[in-house]
């Protein structure tokens, strides 16, 4: 471990030295005087731009690839069904295509691509020598069969050996706040797993421990509160400029992300950044949204405003993105090669945005797929999304009197058919509840399935 990490820090120099860098302790303050003094690699015209481990020293790519949404065989994510096997191919151009710009930050989890994502990552990235990237995995222990110290156990192991390592770079205890307090401690106390794996840290075997969250805050304050105890390395956090003011508008169960963040740079502890684009509804906005930040910034995707606001704060390490093409990798890249800071009005032009984007109620679905399978074979994320799309697109006429019904109806009955089969659609949802409790955004499935279900025989009855 110890000529492990000579070589890594032998490799952050010469990355270092690339393009004349220059370092600096600060960006931009976002309205937050407090932040920790995370440095920043400042790169040329180009190059990507990196933030600094306060732990380690490591040079970590602004970028993050989230091997969550991995492509599959037949076009589409890994994670959305079809034959469900992943395009190794394609995976490795596009890790190849993100090395060679300068990614070095790689998020897997053995819950992604139903079970296939670490193999495939490890596949990608054992092609390479080991401190030319940073592996980020999860101990994804949410089923009651998984909470055992055995299991949890051989969890992590199976980890290390399908991503071919002797070491995890970022570990993270997955989705904590989930089932509150009580299934914190079932998952990892009573069974000595955080122990473990603090022991791991210790042993060189883990070098960096955090966690992801969602949920109960009481279990977030909890944590932080013991970081003297379990001295986080860092904390994975949703963060966006919707949920910065607003998730917990969203759903009374969330909470703002300004408080997290603020949290963590209060304890001295870098965020890692999920959802910046809120499952891709941050890229796939309202007509009159999309016109508003097409007019003010033409040359630059809309999605290029959610990453240049989280990255805009210094105390973030990575951000991570699900990128399913080479298209999204490429603009990706284009947003932090180098990173442009949001200036104070870009800032305020994008809160006031999201007060125009909480005007349309769609459904807080992130499309991480949490809550499935269904037992009764619903495609829950589908019927979701395809609600929020025509929402989006002005096609959920209230009435029948409504100017444009006919042209609604038609394009939300149509495009319901073909985005989901019949026999996967909510009219088959018995309301058994098994999918809820998985939910990371805390959806009432079976409320908003059921509703659905009642407005489309509205449509189909032309009864509205």
């Amino acid at each position: 471990m110890k000529e492990n990490n000579i070589s890594r820090r032998s490799f952050i120099k010469t990355l270092g030295a690339v393009g004349t860098v220059t370092a600096t302790t600060s960006l931009l303050s976002c309205n937050n005087n407090n932040d920790t003094q995370t440095s920043q690699v400042v790169p040329t015209d180009g190059e990507m731009t990196y933030r600094t481990n306060i732990h380690t020293g490591d040079q970590v790519s602004l970028l993050g690839f989230g091997m969550m949404r991995l492509p599959s065989v037949d076009g589409r994510s890994a994670r959305e069904g079809g034959n469900g096997e992943i395009d190794q191919e394609m995976v490795n151009q596009m890790v190849d295509y993100a090395i060679k710009h300068g990614v070095n930050y790689f998020d897997t989890s053995p819950a992604y691509c139903q079970g296939m994502s670490e193999t495939a990552t490890g596949i990608a990235l054992s092609r390479y020598p080991r401190d030319k990237y940073f592996i980020a995995t999860k101990l994804s222990n949410f089923a009651k069969s998984t909470w055992s110290r055995e299991k949890s156990i051989e969890m992590y192991h199976n980890s290390l050996k399908k991503l071919q390592v002797d070491y995890i770079d970022y570990m993270l205890l997955h989705s904590v706040g989930n089932g509150g307090m009580e299934e914190f401690e079932n998952r990892y106390i009573k069974n000595g797993i955080l122990d473990f794996l603090i022991e791991e840290r210790k042993a060189g075997r883990i070098r960096n421990l955090g966690f992801s969250f969602h949920g109960d805050i009481n279990v977030y304050d909890n944590l932080l509160a013991q970081n003297d105890k379990y001295h986080w390395d860092f904390v994975q956090i949703q963060m966006n400029y919707i949920d910065w003011n607003h998730a917990k508008d969203i759903n009374e169960r969330n909470t703002d992300a300004e408080y997290l963040y603020n949290e963590l740079v209060k304890h001295n502890i870098q965020a890692i950044i999920m959802e910046p684009l809120l499952g891709g509804r941050l890229s796939n906005l309202p007509d009159n949204i999309m016109a508003r930040l097409k007019q003010q910034e033409p040359e630059r995707s809309v999605a290029s405003w959610a990453f240049r606001f989280v990255g805009s704060y210094p105390n973030v390490l990575t951000v991570l993105s699900g990128m399913t093409r080479m298209e999204h990798l490429e603009d990706n890249l284009h947003t932090y090669s180098p990173l442009k800071p949001l200036t104070d009005d870009e800032n305020k032009f994008l809160h006031d945005t999201a007060i125009l984007m909480m005007q349309y109620p769609t459904i807080p679905c992130n499309d991480c797929k949490y809550c499935m399978p269904c037992p009764y074979g619903i495609d829950i994320p589908a019927i979701l999304l395809h609600y929020n799309k025509c929402l989006n697109e002005d096609n959920i006429p209230a009435s029948s009197q409504d100017k444009h019904y006919r042209e609604a109806r038609r394009a939300y009955l149509i495009g319901y058919d073909r985005s989901v089969p019949k026999l996967r659609q909510a009219s088959h949802c018995i309301g058994c509840n098994q999918c809820s409790p998985h939910c990371p955004q805390g959806i009432n499935i079976p409320q908003e399935l059921h509703r659905i279900d009642a407005y489309v025989e509205q449509l189909k009855q032309n009864t509205l």
